[in-house]
């Protein structure tokens, strides 16, 4: 019995990150409670909590950045900006440091509830930037 719970539990973890992507802290625990609770009874509830809530922290960026339900609609209007895409030579990921010359970063309207970052466009992707140390804090696919 043990080793059938460590086994669902096992397959619960490689499960959780597609489970809990783009949610957030907050729906990735509550879904990962929920799906390890399903699979694995209260101990299965437990570890997925935790484990969805730190996949769903991670998947949504800076705690959660913009929302899943924002994120369509920001990409949207960054492309109907014609914004000039800036050439990187490294992958566009979330931490990495892009130059302080020869990026421009845009204000994000107020509509979306956004404070503290900008926008740019980065080898045709758009993605939201941390003005004071230029890293990449959210990639909008």
């Amino acid at each position: 019995m043990k080793i059938k719970i460590v086994a669902t539990v096992a397959a619960l973890f490689l499960a959780l990150p597609v489970a809990a992507s783009a949610q957030g802290v907050g729906r990735g625990a509550a879904e990962g409670a929920h799906e390890g609770e399903r699979a694995a009874g209260p101990v299965g509830g437990a570890v997925g909590g935790v484990v969805g809530g730190v996949v769903g922290g991670v998947a949504g960026g800076v705690a959660g950045v913009l929302g899943v339900d924002q994120r369509p609609r920001f990409r949207d209007y960054a492309v109907h900006e014609h914004h000039r895409s800036y050439a990187y030579d490294h992958a566009v990921s979330i931490g990495a440091a892009l130059p302080d010359d020869g990026v421009t970063y845009y204000d994000i309207p107020s509509e979306y509830g956004v404070q503290n970052y900008r926008y740019t466009i980065v080898n045709d992707q758009t993605v939201l930037v941390d003005p004071r140390t230029h890293r990449i804090v959210d990639v909008i696919q």
